[in-house]
């Protein structure tokens, strides 16, 4: 028996035990049947943090509509739609290894090139001098940005029926005419 990682169709992880005799991997996403379940793809690694060198993905990549599976998977398969739950289940050259949730998890940040912790950066961001402090205050607006054609103030928001500060300009060179038919039921 091996550990192996199921993601269910609402993108929850859930580690469970499997039998490597048996090799039924479909039945452990509840699928009755093997149809279209296979191997999708493996990542490969060669960090010695792992216990693994390799994680592969099996899932069905046809299905009914709302049983898409939710997960964001990683890069090169990013892209792909995958329905129902989905197998991971990992190796080393000796075969088939144990492979937890917080074991994907690590890989998983790693395959996306990191994550980066907003908790960490916070206090970082506090320090930050502000770009705006030394600009006059007549040059924001009432909320503290800058006066700079991008950001209106409110109370200066057209309606679109005043235009007295804007040159108006129409356009008679359009090749569209108008034409009136008349219509009628005799032929």
């Amino acid at each position: 028996m091996v550990m192996i990682v199921v993601i269910d169709k609402t993108g929850e992880l859930k580690g469970c035990k499997f039998n490597v005799e048996k090799d039924e991997l479909y039945k452990k996403c509840k699928f009755k049947k093997p149809d279209n379940f296979e191997l999708r793809h493996t990542w490969r690694t060669k960090k010695k943090t792992y216990s693994f060198n390799k994680v592969s993905i099996y899932a069905r990549d046809t299905g009914k509509a709302n049983t898409e599976n939710k997960y964001d998977m990683p890069p090169p398969i990013d892209s792909i739609l995958y329905f129902g739950s989905i197998v991971l289940r990992a190796e080393d050259e000796d075969g088939l290894v144990d492979l937890t949730v917080e074991e994907w998890e690590t890989f998983y940040e790693d395959l996306f090139g990191g994550f980066e912790n907003l908790n960490d950066t916070a206090k970082e961001d506090e320090e930050e001098e502000d770009e705006l402090e030394d600009v006059p205050p007549e040059m924001k607006t009432k909320s503290g940005y800058l006066k700079d054609d991008f950001v209106v103030e409110d109370n200066l928001i057209e309606s679109g029926t005043d235009n007295s500060d804007e040159d108006t300009f129409e356009d008679d060179s359009s090749e569209l005419t108008y034409d009136q038919y008349n219509y009628s039921d005799e032929n």
